[in-house]
């Protein structure tokens, strides 16, 4: 993982371009050895095998009869989600994965398509025997959670996107179309996170300590595995993916800074709704960490409560 201080504060594209370049960069903010240790308060650190046989790392906290787990996005790692571990592992079983090329995973291959982060995630879970599972996915971990549940029939129980597939209907468009507008990012990948990733994905009043930390965090991700899970989210078919799991439900916390169109979520799938949290931008799990769990624990909370309904 990149050795960095995470700040403990709540803290041009053309017009034409911009509707697209935005909405890839909302989605792209996606036999094992069991390895654990105990450094500190509960949390065991291990580490399994993913996609191509990439080792990847996990943390476990807490215990209960539901397991969560929480998937990070584009250029993240597991820390992320330092706001919910603690919280959430008073109740429940709490893992956050680290993707392979992300983090402390190993990075040694060379497809980095949701599909593979997808295997990552399940990959986990199945070494963890985990049953009753909520998968949470923020940003490109959106598309990563839906494949790896596509993976584990029987074991998903609910889906929860954080700022993510804001337009199912969006028809993916051709790598070569993608890879047009990465140019800036190929020649220079620091200067692109620094400046329209950063004008992507925070308003002017998000936290600034926050914002600065993500972006210099993200702009110190590898480029070529960066680039190419891009390339990769923007060719994702999350319509598709959406119907192959009909029968899992579908929650999307979204923050109100970008549009989002809940008619083509509700066509894509029956059981499917999504929450808006007011004045937020893309990392809302770290802007507004209270008000971000409470709406989280609710919707564990209904999960619950219906679980026991049916028994």
């Amino acid at each position: 993982m990149r050795s960095r201080t995470i700040p403990t504060s709540t803290p041009n594209l053309s017009a034409v371009m911009r509707p697209f370049f935005v909405a890839l960069c909302i989605m792209a903010l996606s036999a094992c050895q069991l390895t654990p240790n105990e450094p500190t308060g509960g949390t065991f650190v291990a580490s399994t095998v993913g996609a191509d046989d990439t080792r990847i790392a996990y943390d476990v906290r807490g215990s209960g009869d539901m397991t969560i787990v929480f998937v990070h996005g584009w250029s993240c790692d597991r820390s992320y989600w330092r706001e919910q571990v603690d919280y959430f592992a008073q109740r429940h079983r709490v893992v956050t994965v680290d993707l392979g090329g992300h983090g402390e995973s190993g990075a040694d291959r060379a497809d980095w398509t949701m599909a593979s982060f997808g295997e990552d995630v399940a990959a986990v879970v199945e070494e963890l025997g985990a049953d009753n599972v909520v998968l949470i996915g923020h940003s490109m971990g959106g598309p990563v959670v839906l494949e790896a549940a596509m993976r584990l029939p029987q074991r998903v129980v609910k889906v929860i996107g954080v700022d993510t597939l804001k337009d199912v209907s969006r028809k993916p468009p051709s790598r070569e179309v993608i890879e047009g507008f990465l140019v800036k990012a190929k020649a220079d990948f620091p200067g692109f996170v620094r400046e329209d990733i950063r004008n992507a994905l925070f308003v002017p009043s998000a936290p600034a300590e926050l914002a600065e930390w993500v972006i210099e965090d993200m702009a110190s991700a590898n480029p070529q595995i960066a680039i190419e899970a891009s390339v990769q989210l923007g060719m994702f078919d999350a319509g598709k993916t959406l119907a192959e799991l009909q029968d899992v439900p579908i929650t999307l916390i979204q923050a109100d800074y970008r549009p989002t169109k809940p008619e083509a979520l509700a066509d894509a799938h029956p059981n499917a709704k999504e929450i808006i949290i007011a004045n937020t931008s893309h990392f809302l799990m770290m802007e507004k960490p209270g008000e971000f769990n409470i709406v989280l624990e609710t919707e564990l909370d209904r999960l619950s409560s219906h679980s026991h309904e049916r028994q």
